[in-house]
Order: structure tokens, then sequence, then C-alpha cells
């Protein structure tokens, strides 16, 4: 059967259509993605505001006409944390519903967590042991842990890309001053949840998704992306700690010319990369693999695991 994915996430709307049934590897058939920025539309009182709802509506209705054209039997929506912790995610939700005909699911943090770690578990099986799990998106920094496919630790922080660059970085390129301050919070976020993690032992096998730790491996060296899945691609933390005071030094049309740099999300990359470099320090990681498969497909992984035999 063909699926498809709804991602509303806090930079973009993407529809991801696959070819998938209960016990196969999902095979990806089509990818449709806008770039929305939710977690910058909000206004001050961490309100969607009108025009964003607006381009919401229209990016899901878009997305759902593409899923239609392509073929899939069923779509599964889901939000993240910029809708989960908008003030007025209620009415939005409800506009959405009444304009598209979709339910959004709004995923918590945990679920977020727990999800990405079903599908790094999948993809790298048994064999990776105790698995440890980063990822940056642009509203939260999700960290799971655990030996079975469901994590023994997980946790959601508000250090997503996005949301840091809108509340800390408003200079472009940003004060150093202000690069210290994030430095600083991301770093007393990160450090509260060690504990939780140390306590469980060492893992066997770090890894990462998220756009946000592609384009940093890229721009430590690793694989173009055109090379496929399953070319291995790791970061390293000495390569990391080497590129921060560079990115700290560029403004964001200086990091789009970047390899692997996207233009729309070059202005949030020295967040990520703070983000990066603080969870990598912390939690003593010298060297992280970059894994292909993340949220989205742990939703269509747990969809099909659902379905009758």
């Amino acid at each position: 059967m063909r699926l498809g994915v709804l991602d509303v996430g806090s930079n973009t709307v993407h529809l991801l259509a696959v070819d998938a049934h209960r016990g196969a590897r999902p095979l990806p058939a089509h990818s449709y993605k806008t770039e929305l920025r939710l977690a910058e539309l909000l206004d001050p009182e961490g309100a969607i505001g009108p025009d964003g709802v607006d381009r919401l509506v229209s990016t899901i209705a878009d997305a759902l006409q593409e899923a239609e054209d392509k073929g899939c039997e069923a779509v599964l929506p889901f939000a993240t944390s910029a809708v989960r912790e908008a003030g007025n995610a209620d009415q939005v939700l409800a506009r959405v519903k009444a304009e598209t005909g979709i339910d959004l699911e709004v995923l918590t943090g945990d679920q977020e967590a727990r999800l990405t770690f079903l599908a790094a578990r999948r993809w790298y099986g048994w064999s990776a042991g105790r698995l440890l799990v980063l990822d940056i998106g642009g509203g939260s920094l999700e960290i799971a842990y655990g030996i079975d496919e469901e994590p023994a630790q997980a946790v959601s922080l508000p250090l997503g890309a996005g949301r840091l660059t809108a509340g800390w970085l408003p200079g472009d390129p940003p004060d150093a001053a202000d690069v210290r301050a994030l430095r600083r919070h991301v770093r007393a976020e990160i450090a509260r949840t060690v504990g939780a993690f140390a306590r469980i032992g060492e893992p066997d096998h770090v890894v990462a998704t998220s756009k946000t730790f592609k384009q940093l491996a890229r721009l430590a060296g690793a694989a173009r992306s055109a090379e496929g899945p399953y070319v291995q691609r790791e970061l390293r933390r000495p390569d990391l700690e080497e590129w921060v005071p560079r990115l700290a030094a560029m403004n964001a049309a200086q990091r789009a010319e970047l390899p692997g740099v996207s233009e729309g999300r070059s202005g949030q990359l020295l967040a990520g990369a703070l983000v990066a470099e603080g969870a990598m320090d912390l939690f003593g990681v010298d060297t992280l693999e970059i894994c292909p498969w993340a949220l989205r497909e742990g939703v269509i992984l747990r969809r099909l695991d659902q379905l009758a035999p």
C-alpha cells in the first residue's frame, strides 16, 4: 500500500509518500516539502497569527492534493512543537479540520523522541546494542536512549534551532555576546538531563537525525545526500568545534554558500550547531553517525505495526 505521512514541523510542512506493508522496509516514493517556518510566525503572545494560519491551511491543502495525485491510500498527519506550543493551538487545529478535513495529531515531545528512536532502532537493528539518539528540530531537541524498540529514557527540550535563533540571535551575523549567552543557556538545559541517562550506562552506538545534523556532517566532510542513504556519514566533535566559531562569524547569506547548507536553513544553522556541540560534549560523544530515518519513518513504522497480519 502507499501511505503518506504529513509532518507539520516548526520549519517545514513535509509530505512523504512511501510504498509499504507490514514487516517490510518502507520505500520512499515521493517527497513534497514547503518551508513555512511556523516557529517564526508566532506573535508576542505565542499564538500563530492570522497570516500564519492562512498559510498553514493552504500548505496542508496543497500537500493533501499532492498525496491524492500520487495515489496515497491514507495520510498520517501530525504536528510537532510549533503547533503544540502555540497559544491558539485548539483554534488552529479546528480551522485545519474545517477547511481540509484533516485531524492533525499533535505529538508530545516524548512521543517525538520515542518514534524517532523506533526509526533509528529499525534502521540499525539489534546488533547496534544500546542506542543514544539525538534529534534537533526547529522547535525542540529530542534525546532517547535504550536497548529495545522503546527507549528506557526519553526527553524533549525546548532547544530547536529555529526557536533559539528567533529568541537569542537577532543579529546577522550575531553579536558575540548573544552567542555566548545562548551557549550557556543550551548547555545548562542539556546538563539537567544528563544524569538520568548516565545512570543507565554507556551507549554502544550514538546516532543523530534531522536536517541540522546532516548539514553539520556535510560541512565536516560527510558524503552528499545524492550519494544515497546507505553511505555511512559521521560527525566528529573536534570537527564540529572547529566549525562553530566559523559559523558564528558568518551571516546567513555566507552560510548558505557552504556545501550542503540550504538558504532556508542557513539562518538557524549556528544555533543548531551550538545545540549539537553542547549535546555531544555533555554526553561525552566523540563521534556520532547520521541516521537516514527519523520521526516520519517512525510514524509510518508504528502504523504498519498496528495493521492486522
